[in-house]
């Protein structure tokens, strides 16, 4: 990795398509929270995803590969960038919140819960998300955090079923 570390901007990111998805479309340039743009990101893909009739399974089935393309495309931008997980990558999110929607009921009430205990999970780091984020470098570290962010999620709101809240 290089040692400078470079502002991302408009220009930079449309460089390579690799780095306008990594930057999730451009929601990443946002000065104001681009993590969770990126997770809001994932919503209209998982609605337009839907119309498709990709869901449940094979949603989550589907964020197999869209992981594995994040680890390619977030040592890029790790490399382009200088430094390891820049907040504007935030592909990461997108690809987690995915996750999370293939498993959450189909309502308002559980999207928003979804939402917040993943931004929850993805922002505080709770054991072992903290330790995985600070010791798993390279791409594969940029992507690994917000898969474990989502399964906890996911565990919060196999809670909020059983609980009878959604």
């Amino acid at each position: 990795m290089t040692t400078s570390q470079r502002k991302p901007d408009w220009r930079m990111i449309t460089r390579h398509p690799a780095y306008f998805v990594a930057f999730g479309f451009g929601s990443g340039l946002s000065p104001w929270g681009p993590g969770t743009l990126g997770t809001l990101v994932a919503y209209p893909l998982y609605f337009l995803l839907a119309w498709c009739g990709i869901s449940g399974v094979w949603l989550a089935a589907l964020c197999v590969p869209l992981f594995a393309i994040g680890v390619k495309i977030c040592a890029m931008s790790d490399e382009l960038l200088g430094m390891h997980d820049h907040s504007g990558v935030n592909y990461d999110e997108i690809v987690a919140m995915l996750l999370v929607l293939a498993f959450v009921p189909a309502t308002p009430l559980a999207w928003v819960l979804a939402f917040v205990a993943f931004r929850v999970f993805d922002i505080i780091k709770p054991w072992p998300i903290g330790w995985v984020d600070r010791h798993v470098s390279g791409g594969f570290g940029v992507m690994i955090d917000d898969i474990l962010a989502a399964i906890m999620a996911l565990l919060v709101m196999t809670l909020f079923s059983a609980a009878g809240i959604i």
